[in-house]
């Protein structure tokens, strides 16, 4: 048996799809990290399952990647990192604010929330951004499919405009080593 086909039309389908991401979305993310850095805001980002994987890498890359040895350091946070909190929350008040009770304890006006959602219609995620927002804070999205609720919430969205969980996810990480690429060029 072979998978040649199979990986082939996986590939093509990657590749179209990267051809569809908006780069002007892109580099209004960048900007807005890099604004974060130099003012000294927070930001925090979060996610579920493979998104929860993609907002650490966020946080690991963005802190120590463009931070180590420069003078202006970014400070981000990965909500769904701190496991005894995420799982007191989930089990004391509910799943769905395992996130806005978090940035209720920290999130100040022009801080920016990362919210990784495929779907863009997790529960926890859609009431974190909305809290956020009310509060001041600035949101980008990374969604899939439609982009879902969390897209009419965000500032700046970047959306993989298909239905297929593991190709957005895939870019999601794009997303976050482009930007890091983009920016580590800059040495501040």
């Amino acid at each position: 048996m072979s998978y040649i086909n199979k990986i082939n039309a996986y590939l093509n389908t990657l590749t179209e799809t990267i051809k569809k991401l908006d780069s002007a979305e892109i580099e209004k993310a960048i900007i807005c990290l890099k604004n974060a850095r130099d003012t000294g805001h927070f930001i925090y980002s979060m996610g579920n399952g493979g998104s929860a994987a993609t907002a650490s890498h966020f946080a690991g890359d963005f802190n120590k990647g463009l931070s180590l040895g420069r003078k202006k350091r970014f400070k981000f946070i990965a909500l769904n990192d701190n496991l005894p909190t995420v799982l007191s929350l989930a089990n004391d008040v509910s799943y769905e604010s395992i996130f806005v009770e978090q940035l209720k304890n920290f999130l100040q006006s022009g801080d920016v929330v990362l919210a990784i959602s495929g779907s863009g219609n997790s529960p926890n995620i859609i009431n974190a951004v909305s809290w956020a927002k009310e509060n001041g804070a600035i949101i980008i999205g990374l969604t899939g499919y439609s982009g879902g609720k969390l897209k009419g919430l965000c500032d700046i969205n970047l959306h993989v405009p298909i239905d297929n969980m593991q190709i957005v996810e895939d870019l999601h990480m794009v997303f976050d080593h482009l930007m890091m690429s983009v920016l580590y060029e800059e040495a501040e």
